[in-house]
């Protein structure tokens, strides 16, 4: 009995000890990226990996707050953000009602063409995406990187809210299909309701995607009043040499959204994408 005990023992601490290993090395990058951020640009590249600065370059951070133009661009992103989880969340759900507790002929091919947008890399749709909204005068317009947002959330999101959805009991919708309920009423007063944990999970996930995203709104956005936060860090690039430090500290600044909110809600991501593999 005490040699399974220690037994036990053992393997628990190495499992601390390997599972501690993974989190240093998911968290040395950012432990890195703050270090530096308080140095100065020319004491960058010296022979240790890290070390502490003396004295500390706060001035790095009101550098990249001023010149980063950070309230500007803050507020694009949360005006484009915004839209963009508040459509995912409404059009997702209701594709997903429609896929997992709705009878039509053309179900399944519908839910197999959504799902091929989890394969289809951005990057092989930037330049008909760009053909087309410049055909339409969407280029360089928060319309135009909002369309993309969806498009590319739809598939993740719908199959996580249909993982919620299959997990509901059909009695209480039959209930209030009989007493003469339409389908916009038993989706907002009944379905949804039940649904919250999903509308929770879908909209932290679509917020981590849109908010930390550059590629598309590099190639859609060309004025600097229309730009998101993710071009605060690219201002400090020169041609022939760039002010590193301020870039880091800018890049601490507009991780520190994403990294907050992830912490609070972490226990809601990680209870959603598993209820949602479990129950899909």
């Amino acid at each position: 009995m005490i040699s399974r005990r220690l037994k036990n023992s053992a393997s628990q601490i190495a499992l601390f000890l390997f599972l501690g290993l993974i989190a240093l090395a998911q968290l040395f990058p950012l432990i890195w990226l703050f270090n530096y951020s308080l140095h100065k640009s020319g004491n960058l590249f010296g022979k240790a990996i890290m070390e502490l600065p003396s004295p500390p370059q706060w001035v790095n951070y009101a550098k990249a707050w001023t010149n980063g133009r950070i309230v500007q661009y803050f507020s694009n992103s949360v005006f484009v953000v915004g839209i963009s989880i508040s459509l995912i969340m409404i059009f997702s759900f209701m594709l997903a009602y429609a896929c997992s507790r709705m009878k039509w002929k053309w179900r399944s091919s519908v839910f197999t063409i959504v799902l091929l947008g989890m394969v289809i890399p951005i990057h092989t749709t930037l330049l008909p995406n760009f053909i087309w909204f410049k055909q339409f005068g969407l280029i360089n317009t928060h319309l135009g990187i909002i369309i993309p947002y969806i498009a590319f959330n739809m598939a993740f999101s719908v199959l996580m809210f249909i993982g919620f959805l299959q997990s509901l009991p059909y009695e209480m919708e039959e209930s209030a299909y009989m007493e003469g309920a339409g389908l916009r009423m038993i989706l907002l007063k009944i379905i949804a309701p039940m649904a919250k944990s999903g509308f929770v999970t879908v909209g932290i996930m679509a917020f981590l995607n849109c908010w930390n995203e550059f590629i598309m709104a590099n190639t859609f956005l060309a004025t600097e009043s229309k730009r998101t936060l993710p071009f605060a860090i690219i201002r400090f690039e020169g041609q022939y040499s760039s002010d590193y430090a301020v870039q880091f500290a800018c890049m601490i600044i507009v991780a520190i959204i994403p990294i907050m909110i992830y912490f609070i809600f972490s226990k809601r991501i990680i209870a959603g994408v598993t209820a949602g593999s479990v129950k899909g």
